[in-house]
Parts: structure tokens; C-alpha cells; sequence
């Protein structure tokens, strides 16, 4: 099974674009923007405060209510300290696989979809031809007549979602709201229903210095940084046995992880700062509002004590960034209908990482994560997407766009 040259071509031309995350998207998000300009379909760009990078999002079809998003991230994660045995942004196609970065996260998935459409824009004049005819719906589950297909492209996904959030409100303040959304991250081709929310925060301790000799008149701000270090340690002992676990995860319940710090001059002096970085990965049914405010709490308890000493003493939260969760029901009609699609009887399921899933159902949009390669290619060097499961992939895409047999077998 091989998907077709208009799918590998469009890969070949997205990996060729570096966007890593520091890096703009625009050369890419311009190529696409023209790409489908050519053919007819008018996109809307929203952008970062800088400008430097855009998502992009087009509406194919009559611009109703309802419709179905395709939605993928185009910046990817750097390749520096990797060795690759190929340039990772040229697509090389060998053993049945296409090499590069974001081939499997996620420019698999986008090439599959900028490939379909041809398709979408035949099946939205076959829409208003049957308009004319009085047949406004064909009662086919993957999509009914007059229902748009929007492609949604975002950038920094793997910097924490941000911009999607843009995306989002972008295309609610024109008026479009979407009905279903299949966000297309590396899942084997496996329907995915659910995964776990995720937020990173950082912590300031500030205490005050002092020499090694004369500790007692200084304020360790990494002693008092271990102590918070210390108490998210027991929050999370605690969630792992009394959360009510979902067997669905490999981990089923919270996690806490100190991922970062630094701080201190030298061994002789009393640290002034310090900082630490930690990482929530939440069950939906938790609050990682309630984790924080707890570990907010215990902090001001401490800085009353560290203030004896040091009147200007502080320790400061911030949050870094975040993923919502997604807990799209299991009897929900999209996943249903993927289901049907994909040709499975297989249950859905749910992982571990993040995606901009819970976004777009956090405003109302039904949605499940399905697309090509494996997350365990993602972010490595030689990351590849195979031949098969782009096949694959573009299968299902034409089954959503113009519902026939099963997708896939």
C-alpha cells in the first residue's frame, strides 16, 4: 500500500521547511496560503505579536455552521545534538518510509490533507449542484451536503499550544463554527478519544546572601526551594493513591515532575535565587489549579519563616504554558462515525501526550486525534513516517471527505 505522488510531493515541500519552534513558520504557512489561493480557496492568516509566524485556516465549501476541521501544527522540534544519517529537512523516501523532521509529527498528516483537496473542492460543487436540486443532505455520517471541510494550521503546538488559541478565536470572531474536528497527530492510524491535560510552571525563590560562615544571617533559596521540591513529591504520592485511576492511560493517574532548576554562585556563598520548573500531565477529572494553589499555600508558609531574616524574601508562581485534555466520549457520534471509517472494531483509545485536541473541544467542537506514523518516531533523529501509513491515512481522508467503503483494513 503507497500513498500517491500529489501526497509525497507536498511532504517533500513541508519538510523542506525548517520551522522549528524558535524559528518563523511564514515560508510554509505563505507556500500553503498560495497553494490553495491557485486553486480557488481563500485562507485567513492570524498571527504572533511579533508577526513571525501565523497559523493559517481555510473553509472549503459553503461557510455554514457545522463542518468538519482537519487540523494540524506545522512547527517542529529542533535537531541540534541528534545525528541524523540524512538531512532532516530534505524528505528521503527508503525501506518503505519517508525520512525527515515532522514527517511522522506532523507533516504526514498535512500532506495528506492539502493532497485531498481536489477532492474537497469537487464534493462542494457536487454540494451546490444538489442545492439546486432541492437534496440538501445525502444522510452519510462522514458528511452531509452543504457542510464546509476547514483545514486548520497552527503554530507553536510544541511549545505549549499557543497558537491554536489564536486560531481558535479567529475563526469564531468570522462567525464559523465548526460541528466535528479530527486533529491528525502520529496515532498509528489509531482513534484516539481521550488524553491527559498537561501545564508547566515556574517557581522563584528569592532569599538573601550571605557568606558560607555566616549562613545563619542569610536565607538559602535553594534549601527552601528543595522544601516546596519536597512537598509537590508528597501531592503527587498522595494523587497516585487516592485519585480514582483510569485504566485507559499507561500511567493512570497524575503525574508531578520537577523538570528543571538552577541556582546559587558558588559553594561558599548563601544562595539568593533559585528556580525551578515542574510539570503537571492531569487526569481531566483533576483541577492542576487545586496542585498549584496547594503548593502556593505551603510557599507562603515558608516565606513567612525565610522573612524573619529577609524582609525582601519572595517566591513567585508563573504559569509557562499548558495543554487542555481531551475526554471525548466513547459513544460520541465522530467517534462512531471515525470508527466506521477506519474500518475497525477496535475500541478507541488514549495516550499520554499532549495535543491541541482539548482546545477545540473546550469551545463546543466535537473531536478525536487520528493520523499517520508512530509518536514513538516523533522528536528523534531519523524521524520517518511510512509509505503504508500514509496510504492509509489518505484512505481515511477521502472516506471523510466523500463516505464510501471502509477506510482501511
Amino acid at each position: 500500500m503507497t500513498p500517491s505522488q500529489a501526497v509525497l510531493s507536498r511532504l517533500e515541500k513541508l519538510i523542506a521547511f525548517p520551522t522549528v519552534s524558535r524559528d518563523s513558520n511564514l515560508g510554509l504557512i505563505e507556500w500553503v496560503r498560495d497553494e490553495l489561493g491557485h486553486q480557488g480557496v481563500a485562507t485567513r492568516l492570524s498571527y504572533d505579536d511579533e508577526r513571525r509566524k501565523a497559523n493559517l485556516f481555510a473553509t472549503i465549501g459553503a461557510p455554514a455552521a457545522g463542518g468538519l476541521v482537519l487540523s494540524g501544527h506545522t512547527d517542529v522540534v529542533p535537531v541540534e545534538g541528534q545525528e541524523w544519517k540524512t538531512d532532516p529537512f530534505r524528505a528521503v523516501v527508503a525501506d518503505g518510509r519517508v525520512f525527515g523532521r515532522g514527517s511522522a509529527d506532523m507533516k504526514g498528516f498535512l500532506a495528506v490533507v492539502l493532497a485531498a483537496v481536489p477532492r474537497m473542492l469537487a464534493r462542494a460543487d457536487g454540494d451546490r449542484a444538489g442545492d439546486r436540486a432541492g437534496d440538501r443532505t445525502d444522510g452519510r455520517a462522514g458528511g452531509s451536503r452543504g457542510q464546509p471541510i476547514h483545514i486548520a494550521l497552527s503554530y507553536d503546538e510544541e511549545l505549549g499550544c499557543l497558537g491554536a488559541p489564536r486560531l481558535i478565536d479567529d475563526f469564531r470572531a468570522a462567525g464559523l463554527q465548526p460541528a466535528r474536528c479530527v486533529v491528525g497527530e502520529p496515532t498509528g492510524m489509531r482513534l484516539v478519544n481521550g488524553h491527559k491535560g498537561g501545564v508547566v510552571h515556574r517557581c522563584r525563590v528569592r532569599g538573601r546572601a550571605a557568606h558560607s560562615a555566616l549562613a545563619p544571617q542569610g536565607v538559602n533559596a535553594i534549601s527552601y526551594a528543595a522544601l516546596l521540591i519536597n512537598r509537590l513529591r508528597e501531592i503527587a504520592q498522595r494523587l497516585q493513591e487516592t485519585e480514582t485511576p483510569d485504566p485507559g492511560y499507561d500511567v493512570p493517574h497524575t503525574t508531578l515532575n520537577v523538570g528543571m532548576i538552577s541556582g546559587g554562585v558558588a559553594s561558599n556563598i548563601v544562595a539568593e535565587g533559585c528556580e525551578f520548573r515542574f510539570d503537571i500531565r492531569y487526569l481531566p477529572s483533576t483541577s492542576p489549579r487545586l496542585i498549584v494553589e496547594e503548593l502556593q499555600a505551603a510557599a507562603a508558609e515558608l516565606l513567612q519563616e525565610m522573612r524573619r531574616t529577609a524582609p525582601e524574601a519572595s517566591v513567585a508562581f508563573e504559569r509557562v504554558g499548558g495543554i487542555l485534555p481531551l475526554a471525548t466520549d466513547a459513544s460520541a457520534a465522530i467517534v462512531r462515525d471515525v470508527s466506521r471509517l477506519l474500518g475497525t472494531a477496535d475500541p478507541p483509545t488514549k495516550v499520554g501526550f499532549g495535543t491541541e485536541a482539548g482546545l477545540f473541544d473546550a469551545v463546543g467542537i466535537a473531536t478525536v486525534i487520528c493520523g499517520p506514523g508512530s509518536i514513538a518516531q516523533a522528536h528523534k533523529p531519523d524521524e520517518f513516517v511510512t509509505l503504508e501509513q500514509l496510504a492509509r491515512c489518505e484512505r481515511f481522508i477521502q472516506a471523510l471527505i466523500e463516505p464510501q467503503e471502509p477506510a482501511c483494513h
